[in-house]
């Protein structure tokens, strides 16, 4: 079999023959990292390494497994020489997503055919300095080649919006669009909470005196958000905390941690609790869709935090994390009222998300396999368990997740590809008629998200 060839992940034919039908859609993506100010800029990217390594922390994680030394990674070196370093030992990162994500960028996206090992890594250097000087090579023109529709930025409440504003009022026929993330104004248990306040304030001309005035920016702000056209929030936490709450705790509870006073967990809770419920009830006014991102175990490795920061590749998933007690409450006081997609850390959490979307019906919705799972056994095993426990048209669509862009088609690619696989095994062993496996491959690949996200 062809590294990468027609074949790649499709092991039935019928699956081939769904794949052919998907394969050119355009792109919807709901949910990425996007650097918003870096496609308004459109310059071109300067080297290979800055396309495909520079911000990415699952290649980084990578090669710190292998033992490439920091300094090649996240370091002083040049691009160059941390390009060269990673290609030394590439071969080795074999059997990982990340090895076939960053050869698809290659082979589809920019067009650069080699494999990479120690003895190509020089060529592939020189053949991307003179590549991505070309027009077609930046950030606009990659999307309009990817065939990328509609995509949605990660942005903090505060954000002015100003590169989106920009793009809105530019010549680019990809839509992008912000989506508001209000963890850092969630956040009460960390140390730079207070500060952040300060500058949530700043960004409304106000004093948060009690809890109310905190609600009153997030409405100005997600108002802010829904003249820019977004959507969508999104809420990464570790434990979902959406439970009953007592307001007047939440907002003692407020005014404690504003004076710089510590909280006790359940005051933290009570908190947390009642914000996520005010951006759910300004979600439900709007009719944006609720994302939770749940069960990401942040900065565990002390000396990463500690040199680099967050998102520096120190997280895990835990399946100790509770899922159902801390989210049933929220998802009983919007019951019918709010679109909610959960996405899921840890893959033995999956039955839980599942069941627990069952359960709710059409409003609250199973998300793509995320993060460690966005891999072709991971997305094949949730979309199997969907298809049996949940149901596969109710999928909320596939997105990203990336903070590269050149990687959007590949992992696109790559959960079509998976996609039509598992779809075909099921036609294959009688269980789809093939009419029916090819308008749910099509709604799977970009009608579904379209409809829920209100593209």
């Amino acid at each position: 079999m062809e590294f990468l060839g027609e074949t790649y992940l499709i092991e039935n034919d019928t699956g081939q023959r769904l794949f052919s039908g998907i394969r050119d859609l355009p792109l919807i993506d709901a949910h990425n990292h996007a650097d918003v100010a870096e496609i308004a800029d459109n310059n071109n990217y300067p080297d290979i390494w800055q396309v495909e390594a520079a911000t990415d922390h699952y290649v980084w994680s990578m090669l710190r497994k292998r033992g490439v030394p920091e300094h090649l990674i996240t370091g002083n070196a040049t691009n160059q020489e941390k390009w060269l370093a990673a290609a030394a030992v590439w071969d080795e990162l074999a059997g990982s997503p990340t090895y076939e994500w960053v050869h698809l960028d290659l082979f589809r996206t920019l067009n650069i055919k080699q494999v990479i090992d120690s003895t190509s890594g020089a060529s592939i250097w020189e053949q991307s300095l003179a590549l991505l000087k070309r027009p077609e090579m930046k950030p606009q023109a990659l999307l309009a080649q990817m065939n990328v529709d509609v995509m949605c930025s990660t942005d903090d409440p505060i954000d002015d919006l100003a590169d989106h504003r920009r793009l809105a009022d530019s010549d680019l026929k990809t839509r992008v669009y912000p989506t508001f993330r209000p963890d850092r104004a969630m956040n009460i248990f960390k140390s730079d909470w207070r500060d952040y306040i300060t500058l949530f304030e700043n960004r409304v001309n106000d004093t948060f005196k009690t809890i109310d005035d905190l609600i009153a920016a997030l409405r100005i702000t997600h108002d802010y958000f829904a003249e820019h056209g977004c959507r969508a929030t999104d809420h990464g936490v570790e434990i979902p905390y959406g439970m009953n709450f007592d307001k007047k705790t939440a907002g003692a509870a407020f005014q404690k941690a504003y004076r710089g006073e510590s909280l006790t967990p359940g005051e933290e809770v009570e908190y947390m609790s009642c914000i996520l419920d005010a951006v759910a009830a300004l979600n439900s006014e709007k009719n944006w869709v609720c994302q939770i991102h749940i069960g990401a175990v942040r900065n565990v490795r002390d000396a990463l935090l500690e040199s680099l920061g967050p998102d520096s590749g120190g997280d895990m998933s835990s399946h100790t994390i509770d899922i159902v007690s801390p989210l049933r409450d929220l998802l009983n006081r919007y019951d019918g009222k709010l679109n909610v997609v959960l996405y899921c850390l840890e893959p033995g959490h999956q039955p839980t998300l599942t069941t627990l979307a069952r359960a709710f019906g059409a409003t609250v919705n199973v998300g793509a396999a995320w993060w460690f799972n966005d891999a072709p056994i991971g997305m094949k095993r949730q979309l199997e368990y969907i298809g049996e426990v949940d149901l596969l048209a109710n999928l909320a669509g596939m997105v990203s997740d990336s903070r590269k862009l050149a990687s959007y088609a590949s992992r696109h690619e790559m959960f079509r590809r998976v996609l039509c696989d598992v779809i075909g095994r099921m036609v294959e062993g009688g269980r789809i008629p093939e009419g029916v496996a090819e308008r749910l491959v099509t709604r799977m690949a970009g009608e579904r998200t379209r409809e829920l996200f209100g593209f």
